[in-house]
């Protein structure tokens, strides 16, 4: 049975990564189970800064864009009013047509429309990589997502690089930030969903916007406060107001903070904090048999 759990928040900056790189150091180094860390955040991809393993390959995430040819097309216009992200411009009295690519959600609606044979057919565009690291033994993995700049479909490279989930005991997914598409094509692909949050304003007020995001998605879910100590009561009353699971706390020290500028995972230098790791993974498995 392989068991999935997305680690996401509901903004940026909040210790997402910190908490994916250290439960996939714990789970891999310290424990008995095999385990994968995937890194969805395909914007702005950082596991690899932290997990020290070996490229192995790159594999490309394509889309297929339309290409219109102007000696077929009789300028009817209909593959423009199908567009629903406005990517085709048509001026029939100049017998113009184009695509523009960047604004092309690779529907295939365009293309499935047209009322003339072969005035539309398809491309391939390369949007991102899938890249895979050696890391470990051959039972443990580290996959990496990132779109290319410029483009703007995350949710089509997070689902690819999702594709490419293997058949470990625990499957880790670095979420992007948020709310929206990219992280709900994340999460919902999970068993689980760790929660990580600050003690402020800011990272109370996304927790309450990430909570229900994922009571939508029906999914079991708790809660790490990272940079804890900081004494921010509304938070611990809103946990105990919604009934949510506390599943541990990482301190707000400045040694962790110079270890994380270096690179390095916090418990792997850190005795107490790789046991606080150990435990939160023992109350996100809740006795579960892998």
């Amino acid at each position: 049975m392989t068991y999935k759990i997305a680690i996401t928040s509901g903004k940026g900056g909040t210790g997402k990564t910190t908490v994916s790189t250290g439960l996939f150091y714990v789970l891999t180094k310290h424990l008995k189970y095999s385990a994968q860390l995937i890194d969805c955040d395909v914007e702005e991809p950082d596991c690899h800064i932290f997990i020290k393993g070996n490229m192995d390959k790159k594999l490309p995430v394509n889309i297929s864009i339309p290409v219109i040819h102007d000696a077929k097309c009789t300028y009817c216009g209909i593959c423009k009013e199908a567009c629903a992200f406005n990517a085709i411009v048509i001026i029939p009295s100049s017998n113009f047509i184009e695509v523009v690519e960047d604004m092309c959600h690779a529907c295939g609606a365009c293309s499935y429309l047209c009322p003339e044979e072969g005035a539309v057919t398809e491309k391939t565009k390369e949007i991102g990589q899938v890249t895979y690291y050696n890391y470990n033994n051959d039972n443990d993995s580290f996959i990496e997502g990132r779109m290319h700049v410029g483009n703007a479909l995350q949710t089509r490279v997070i689902r690819d690089t999702i594709r490419h989930t293997g058949q470990q005991d625990i499957i880790l997914y670095d979420s992007p930030p948020g709310t929206s598409c990219p992280v709900v094509a994340t999460v919902s692909k999970s068993d689980y969903v760790v929660l990580v949050t600050e003690p402020s304003p800011f990272g109370l007020y996304d927790l309450k916007l990430m909570t229900e995001t994922v009571k939508i998605l029906g999914k079991k879910h708790g809660v790490i406060i990272n940079k804890s100590g900081l004494d921010y009561k509304p938070l611990y009353d809103y946990l105990k107001e919604e009934n949510m699971t506390l599943l541990g706390e990482i301190p707000f020290k400045k040694e962790y903070a110079k270890e994380y500028s270096k690179g390095n995972i916090l418990p792997e230098s850190d005795n107490d904090l790789a046991n606080n790791y150990k435990n939160i993974i023992n109350r996100i498995l809740d006795g579960k048999t892998l």
